[in-house]
């Protein structure tokens, strides 16, 4: 990495090449892959450099290997997230974060211990001015096209000011990244109703009704995948069931059809010639098309993927990165959180 930044440098991606269950290969081959599909970063991989070199050389691809930043730790995913950045302060993870820290790059992606990249993203890396607390959001496919759920897992026990910058952040996310003009935002609750929800809810419910976001009210759980709203905020708790809950849907429908079609002959005729149409409706369902989901209120870009990520999740984790530089997300979420503290 180079000890100065250029006046106007490229963004600079690093990944975690020992993050993951089937790491470094599949990190190795994703990144690369993205790279060969847009060259207008510079892609930097960080771990165990022989095994790195390894994956390359095996797989017969060319990466110049003066990019290859190389930690002899690795945190492992059963790895107590807290401690292990203390106890391995080599590890890719804790290297990583830091060289973003140090404006050496702008942007860090990995499919390792979500726990580690977490802490060491809002520890090492900081958080914007004004945030609070950072958040992972899902984006859960429904009838109008996405919705966007904040918190699904960064935090439990959140404040109603926690909820109040995540629809912030989300609204900008959505905006930038989803293409949305206006993203409505909605508080997760137990009714539509006003005062239908906890203490945390309610209160949440106010800082939103007196704010400039495109507030819409009270949403139900049903809401995320048949009501128009954009942006659904709520505890990290309750996120990160509704997100897991989510995850098991397509396996819950393979296995519906599996059992029609193993009905008559007739029923295996008409799932067979589906089958085309159902993997393209699946599509979106598929969380290798989204890559990893961002942790947004951190002072830089930190990607966070499924441990079991495909070569396919990484690539798309890495371009994701890559937009939200060129679309500067960051300031424009720092911009925002001062605007709404005014109010």
């Amino acid at each position: 990495m180079p000890d100065s930044i250029p006046k106007n440098p490229k963004c600079r991606i690093i990944v975690d090449a020992m993050g993951g269950d089937y790491a470094p290969q599949n990190a190795v081959l994703g990144a690369i892959e993205a790279y060969q599909i847009n060259k207008d970063f510079d892609l930097y991989l960080i771990g165990k450099k022989n095994e790195i070199l390894s994956v390359i050389k095996s797989n017969q691809l060319t990466f110049d290997e003066n990019f290859v930043i190389h930690t002899d730790e690795v945190i492992e995913m059963g790895d107590s997230p807290t401690s292990a950045l203390k106890s391995k302060p080599n590890s890719s993870i804790v290297k990583g974060a830091q060289l973003v820290k140090e404006g050496k790059a702008e942007a860090f992606v990995s499919a390792g211990n979500t726990g580690a990249m977490m802490s060491a993203s809002t520890l090492i890396m900081g958080r914007i001015p004004g945030v609070g607390r950072p958040t992972i959001g899902a984006e859960m496919p429904n009838v109008n096209g996405i919705c966007y759920l904040y918190d699904v897992g960064a935090g439990k026990d959140a404040k109603a000011s926690h909820l109040f910058e995540y629809a912030i952040m989300g609204t900008i996310y959505a905006k930038e990244m989803g293409g949305i003009i206006n993203p409505s935002v909605g508080v997760l609750s137990m009714g539509e109703e006003e005062g239908k929800g906890s203490e945390v809810a309610n209160e949440a419910y106010n800082l939103l009704k007196n704010s400039k976001l495109n507030f819409i009210g009270n949403v139900e759980g049903r809401d995320i995948l048949t009501k128009k709203v954009d942006v659904v905020v709520c505890d990290g708790f309750v996120g990160n069931i509704i997100l897991k809950f989510g995850e098991s849907v397509p396996k819950l429908l393979k296995h519906l059809l599996t059992q029609t079609a193993n009905a008559s002959f007739f029923d295996k005729l008409k799932v067979g010639l589906s089958k085309g149409t159902l993997k393209k409706s699946l599509k979106s369902l598929d969380y290798q098309e989204h890559g990893g989901v961002p942790l947004l209120g951190v002072n830089g870009i930190s990607i966070i993927g499924h441990g079991s990520s495909t070569p396919k999740a990484i690539k798309n984790m890495v371009l994701k990165a890559y937009e939200m530089h060129k679309k500067d997300l960051l300031k424009k979420i720092e911009n925002s959180i001062k605007e709404y503290s005014k109010q």
